[in-house]
Parts: C-alpha cells; sequence; structure tokens
C-alpha cells in the first residue's frame, strides 16, 4: 500500500513502485506498495534501528518510506476502546500474522462449518472488539469470503492430484442419491472413507448423467466401482449395472420403509379405533351398573317387573372383555409388524449375528421367506387394504436383489483370498474366522444400543482368539504379510454395502448450508465439499481423503492460510450528520 504523510494508507495493495519526496529534506525516495505485514515488519526494523541512535533520514532512506510516515509509525495508534497492549502487539509481525490467522479461522468455522453467512463474521469482528484492527465491514467480509472459498477449492485440488499420484488400486462401491435446492444435486461417496466423489448441480438424473458426473470425478483415481448401492430408481440402477458393469446393492432402508408405510398407519388406527371401543365398552358397563343401583334406591319401588339389570350388566361385561381382546390383537399386530421390519436388518447380513458363521444364501432366502408370510398373516388378520398390501409386495420383489448381493459378496471375497494364494489352512482361518470377525466389528461399531455393541464385539475377539496361539499358522508369517492378509481381509469386510444412509446424511448437511444462504453458488459447494474431505476429522484423526487415499496429506486450513489476503485495516469512520426533525418549523 502507498504510505502517505501522516501514515495515511490507500484502499489497494498494487505491488508497484512510486516516487514521492520528503518533504523535509527534499531528496527523492522509492515509496514501496507494501503488505500490512511487511509494514509490521519495517515498522520493527525502523524502531530497533532508531533505538540504536541512527537518523530517522538514513533509515526512511534505506526503508523506502518517506520520513513523516517513518515519524508516524514512531507516534502510538489511536484504537478507540481497544487495550493498548493490544493494539502494540497487533502492530508487530506476529500481531499481523495471529490477527489473520484469527479472521481466516472465523470465516472457516461460521461460513463453511457453521452454516452461517458473511454478516454473522461481520458482527463476531464487532462483539470481539478486532473491529478495531480489522475492516469489519460486510463487503470488505465478503471479499475475503471469495478469497477463502477460491483458496480452499484450489488446495484441495492440488491435495486431490497429490494423493492421486501414489494411490494404491482400490476396488469401490458408490453410494448415491440426489436432492433438490430446488435444482437438482447429485451426490456421490465411497462409504467405506466418506469421501465425496462428487456434488454437483445438473439439468436432469437420466443414467447418461450419473455417469458422466462419475467418470468426471473419478478422472485420473486408481480405482474400479464395483458396486454401487442406492434406491431403486431407475437411472441409478441402469448406471450402474450397464454404465459401469458394476452390482447394485439395493438399500435395505427403503424395503423397510415400505413395510413400515404400508403397515404403521392403518396398524396404529386399529390400535387407537380399539383403545375407544374399551372406553365406550366401559362406559355402558359402568351406565348398565348405575342404573341398577338407581333402581335399587327408589323408595317405593315401582310396580311391575324389574328391568333385566343381570343380563344387561352381564351383556356390558361381555363387551368389555370382547373390547379389551381386540385391542390386545391390535397391540400384538402393531408390535409384531415392528418387530418384522427389524427382523429384515437382522437377517440382511452376510455372517450369522449370533454364531458369527456365514449364511448360505439358501438360509437367508428362508429366513426372507418366513418374514414375508408372517406379514402377509399379518394383513389378513388386520384386514389391511389394498394399497397397503401393494407396498408390502414392493418390498418383497427386492428379496432377488438382497440374495443377489450376498451372493456377490460372497464370491468376490472368495475371489480376493484365492488370489493371495495362501496355504490350506490360512485361506480356512481368513475365511471363517478373520472376515467374520472384521465384519462383526463394523456391525458392532454401527449399533446403537450397547447390549448388541458388546455381544458382538466379544463374539468377534472370540473368532480371533485361536489365531493367536503359538502353533497357529497365521504367526509364522512376518509382520509385513500378517499386515497385508488384514488389510485384505478389512477390504473384504467393506465389500458388504446395504445402505446409502451416508449420502442421506450428506444431503441433511446441504440442506442447512442451502436453508441459511438460499442458494449455493457451484464455487461455494466445491468448498464445501473440500472441507468435507480434507479437513473434518473422526476420533482417530483421519480425513475422508487419507481414508480413501491411502496417505497423509498437508492440513487443508494450514495451506489455505498462505494462499489468503491479510486482513484489511478498519476504515476511519465519518461521524454521520444528525437527521433534523421533519416537523421542526422553518424560519423565515
Amino acid at each position: 500500500m502507498i504510505e502517505g504523510p501522516a501514515g495515511s494508507d490507500c484502499s489497494a495493495d498494487t505491488g508497484g513502485d512510486a516516487i514521492g519526496r520528503d518533504p523535509t529534506s527534499g531528496p527523492r525516495v522509492v515509496v514501496k506498495h507494501r503488505s500490512r505485514l511487511e509494514r509490521a515488519q519495517q515498522r520493527e526494523a525502523a524502531k530497533v534501528r532508531l533505538a540504536q541512535g541512527q537518523p530517522q533520514r538514513h533509515v526512511a532512506a534505506d526503508l523506502g518510506v518517506a520520513r513523516s510516515t517513518l515519524q508516524d509509525w514512531c507516534q502510538p495508534t489511536p484504537v478507540g476502546a481497544a487495550p493498548a497492549v493490544l493494539a502494540a502487539f497487533v502492530a508487530t509481525p506476529e500481531g499481523v500474522q495471529w490477527l489473520h490467522q484469527l479472521v481466516v479461522a472465523a470465516h472457516f468455522v461460521i461460513t463453511l462449518q457453521g452454516g452461517a453467512g458473511v454478516r454473522l463474521v461481520c458482527q463476531f469482528l464487532e462483539l470481539s472488539g478486532l473491529s478495531a484492527f480489522v475492516g469489519a465491514s460486510y463487503g470488505t467480509q465478503q471479499a475475503l469470503n471469495v478469497a477463502l472459498e477460491a483458496a480452499v477449492v484450489a488446495t484441495a485440488r492440488e491435495q486431490r492430484a497429490l494423493l492421486a499420484v501414489g494411490m494404491p488400486h482400490r476396488a469401490i462401491t458408490a453410494a448415491e442419491d440426489e436432492t433438490f435446492h430446488p435444482q437438482i444435486l447429485l451426490v456421490m461417496l465411497e462409504p467405506v472413507s466418506n469421501f465425496l466423489l462428487a456434488e454437483q448441480y445438473a439439468a436432469d438424473r437420466t443414467a447418461a448423467t450419473w455417469t458422466l458426473a462419475l467418470r468426471d470425478a473419478l478422472a485420473g483415481l486408481n480405482v474400479t466401482v464395483i458396486q454401487g448401492t442406492s434406491d431403486e430408481a431407475t437411472a441409478l440402477r441402469r448406471h450402474i449395472e450397464t454404465d459401469f458393469a458394476a452390482h447394485h446393492s439395493p438399500d435395505l432402508f427403503h424395503g423397510q420403509q415400505e413395510v413400515s408405510k404400508g403397515t404403521s398407519l392403518h396398524l396404529a388406527r386399529q390400535v387407537k379405533q380399539a383403545a375407544a371401543n374399551v372406553v365406550a365398552a366401559q362406559g355402558r358397563w359402568d351406565a348398565a351398573r348405575a342404573a341398577e343401583r338407581a333402581y335399587e334406591a327408589q323408595s317405593p319401588r315401582p310396580c311391575g317387573r324389574p328391568p333385566a339389570f343381570a343380563a344387561r350388566i352381564e351383556d356390558a361385561v361381555a363387551a368389555v372383555v370382547q373390547a379389551e381382546a381386540d385391542h390386545a390383537q391390535a397391540q400384538t399386530r402393531q408390535t409384531d409388524a415392528r418387530d418384522l421390519v427389524r427382523e429384515l436388518g437382522i437377517l440382511y447380513h452376510p455372517y450369522d449375528l449370533e454364531h458369527g458363521q456365514a449364511q448360505p444364501v439358501e438360509r437367508i432366502a428362508q429366513r426372507f421367506t418366513d418374514v414375508w408370510a408372517r406379514l402377509q398373516q399379518l394383513a389378513d388378520a388386520a384386514d389391511l387394504p389394498t394399497r397397503a398390501r401393494e407396498r408390502l409386495a414392493k418390498a418383497e420383489r427386492l428379496t432377488i436383489q438382497f440374495l443377489a448381493t450376498i451372493t456377490f459378496f460372497f464370491a468376490t471375497v472368495q475371489a480376493k483370498v484365492e488370489a493371495l494364494n495362501l496355504s490350506p489352512a490360512l485361506e480356512h482361518a481368513l475365511l471363517t474366522q478373520v472376515i467374520p470377525a472384521l465384519y462383526l466389528e463394523r456391525v458392532a461399531a454401527r449399533s446403537t444400543h450397547a447390549e448388541p455393541r458388546h455381544r458382538l464385539r466379544a463374539l468377534s475377539r472370540q473368532l480371533l482368539e485361536p489365531l493367536g496361539q503359538p502353533d497357529h499358522p497365521l504367526n509364522a508369517l512376518s509382520a509385513t504379510e500378517r499386515a497385508r492378509l488384514e488389510q485384505v481381509a478389512g477390504d473384504c469386510a467393506d465389500l458388504f454395502q446395504r445402505s446409502s444412509s451416508a449420502v442421506e446424511g450428506r444431503n441433511g448437511q446441504l440442506s442447512l448450508h442451502h436453508h441459511g444462504r438460499h442458494r449455493l453458488s457451484d464455487q461455494k459447494l466445491a468448498a464445501l465439499t473440500a472441507v468435507h474431505n480434507f479437513h473434518i476429522r473422526r476420533a482417530d484423526g483421519t480425513t475422508a481423503a487419507e481414508r480413501f487415499f491411502g496417505q497423509a496429506h498437508a492440513a487443508l486450513f494450514a495451506l489455505v492460510l498462505q494462499r489468503m489476503p491479510l486482513p484489511p485495516p478498519p476504515a476511519r469512520r465519518r461521524p454521520r450528520p444528525p437527521k433534523p426533525l421533519s416537523l421542526l418549523p422553518v424560519a423565515a
């Protein structure tokens, strides 16, 4: 920036040189356009030289600044209500760098992770008192935010290219779904690492559009898509099965959702109606008994034969008993339906969750058949309408694809293990102990209740326990070879993907950003994708990119900070003249 008399600054930093004249000495000096950090560094250097007794004229000439500017540097800068110690610190090179990091971090967290806008950043600067050192106007901070998004996108693109160079080949599953803002947004991620392959707006959601988007996302990556997990949309299935010649794994949730939609509302209505019938029957019983007591209390009693109160009460009691039985049956059907929905999730696993053994496809097919038969019996008992039965039939049609996915899993696992060329004993241990144990660990990690989580982890340890015996052939291998076998076994355990819920969760996050901003530009969307892949870390300290590429990378924020311009100083605020009252009389 151009340094003028009394330390005045221009609003632009052009990086060139200008010729100026010191009004007190006369010689021409070169005045450079310096950044805020460079000025702070020169200010510190000037203070040191002046403290050593060097003349101001020589120091100013050597630094290339006007002597009046140097004199202004030596004066304390008024900063309003900010503490003098903080103001002095911000004027140092370390203070400028600290202020730079703080402002960029505020933008990074508030706008890219928090889903808020630039105005909240401005408010943060005002409330924290940093507006005494940084321009806090919307226009100033909006320009910084645009620069931040560009820096994040560029840094992520460079990191992706670097990581792709040394990436080992991977056979991956693509979990896919679309959301609406209201434009169509295609979201694709790799579910094991949670790495977002692509997030982009599209004009439609045809199979060709999905295929083009995924191929562009995988360009330069050493990966092969062998499976896709999504709902039953025709375009998604064709895109995976035809264009990529991969297996399509149906989303279990959508099958369970069809069963729930077909049963929950109607059964809940029947339970409510049955409960109302119980209350009505009890009311009639109470009325019959009250009528009998009123009759008996009359004195003298009316002439004639008394009413048949005993028969009326008996009929009312029978009605109450029947209503309570109907209510209990309705509740039982509702509970059975919920249990059957959960049973679909329990049985749809390649390994038995009770014993950790591989489930043959025939056994899983029989368990599916039993569930559908029980649901049909429940539908008949509850007299469900045609629309509800159609939903149950739609869910039942997924059985073939469920069984195909189990078959695909075991065939792929067998091929991966056979490619290792192990001895029969090691191959058997890998197929029946290591892979099932690792799979159970992954299921336990996704369990929401403590009891199944602890039970599955105990079963996993039980399967691995024989492998620790000294005479087991696995212990004869080197540490490198054992690590390689465990890596392959882990890849096999991760192969079974029955849900695209990770994409649904991502869609929920994007909806929050869209709701707060009402529109996500392409650059904003790319920046959000970059933050998800290269910044957010799991409990183990890894990012999605590290898990996907198999190697660490530099911290995204540190790289972005190097690209960001320094925050501009606050503008000098001019006092606004008071607004005159409109109703005051004007002097003649």
